[in-house]
């Protein structure tokens, strides 16, 4: 018997796996530009301030392959990530490039979910605020703060609090991943800056629904405002939020590499500043490998999320 709920649920399950496909070509696509665009790049891995010998050099280069043709490395390259094995690391090869990774990244995800928690913390308390007393000071205070939040970057705004709390004050460390006191600074810095766009997404969304016939009744029946912010608009609010919150995330987990190497975090971000700077190939390679997931996967979540809150977004899928 035919279902209008059975066939909103295939839609969603043929929607997902669509997208879950479309991240073959994509990676492919990733694989493909940063494989060869770091080959093209001035430097080797092997270039350094200490002279090697080319009889050493070569050696080197016959040992990870780097005498192949450059279409020939490409292929193994490819067939090795196909199985799992993103090589090794040419400047750190006491470990191979996804024992690098999985040693890092958990550091990058932590910070990347206190960035998130603060960015949602205060991006969606003062997008409230705001909306509750719109062309008031409870308006232009939180969406003035909020202007210099996506004014200000992470690499100017970390500085800035360690020069204010940790120099001035003496009160947070000025670098380190060990304590609870050595993640605040950190995860503010790298979750100001969406804070602000959450927040005047927020208070968009809210003002949008706190002016529809709903809200008006349920204002008439004697809700209080708090019950009618909660129970009533928030659910609506916020799914402008929710639209964004997938490609922030993403930045906030991608974007960790200034946060990650002001604050000499020992995350992925720093890991691939590292690389980047030594031209380690398959470390440069691996982690953009990476990031390029985390980047379609979070997309993906968000949009499930969305799908969920808004039944419009299901019955288009």
């Amino acid at each position: 018997m035919w279902s209008p709920r059975r066939d909103r649920g295939h839609g969603m399950t043929r929607y997902i796996l669509t997208r879950i496909l479309a991240f073959i070509p994509v990676l492919l696509a990733v694989i493909t530009i940063t494989f060869f665009l770091v080959r093209v790049a001035p430097g080797g891995p092997f270039d350094s301030e200490r002279a090697v010998t080319e009889t050493t050099k070569k050696m080197l280069e016959e040992a990870y392959n780097l005498d192949a043709p450059l279409y020939v490395q490409y292929w193994d390259y490819l067939s090795g990530v196909v199985q799992g094995d993103l090589g090794p690391s040419f400047r750190k090869p006491s470990r191979t490039v996804r024992e690098w990774i999985e040693l890092r990244i958990p550091v990058s995800l932590e910070l990347g979910a206190y960035a998130i928690v603060v960015a949602l913390f205060l991006g969606l308390g003062a997008g409230i605020l705001a909306a509750t007393k719109p062309n008031s000071l409870r308006d232009y205070a939180p969406m003035s703060l909020a202007m210099v939040g996506i004014c200000v970057p992470n690499f100017v705004l970390g500085p800035l609090l360690v020069l204010v709390f940790s120099l001035w004050l003496g009160w947070l460390p000025v670098s380190g991943w060990q304590d609870p006191v050595d993640k605040i600074l950190p995860s503010l810095t790298l979750g100001a800056m969406y804070s602000a766009y959450i927040a005047r997404l927020t208070r968009g969304g809210m003002l949008e629904v706190l002016s529809q016939d709903f809200i008006r009744t349920a204002r008439a029946k004697g809700l209080s405002e708090g019950a009618i912010v909660v129970k009533h608009a928030l659910r609506g609010g916020v799914q402008p939020v929710v639209a964004y919150l997938g490609p922030a995330a993403a930045g906030m987990l991608t974007g960790s590499f200034v946060v990650e190497t002001i604050f000499q975090i020992p995350g992925l971000g720093r890991e691939f500043v590292e690389s980047a700077f030594n031209r380690d190939y398959t470390m440069i390679i691996g982690t953009v490998l990476v990031y390029a997931s985390l980047v379609m996967v979070l997309n993906l979540v968000a949009d499930i999320v969305h799908a969920w809150l808004d039944p419009r977004v299901r019955r288009r899928a």
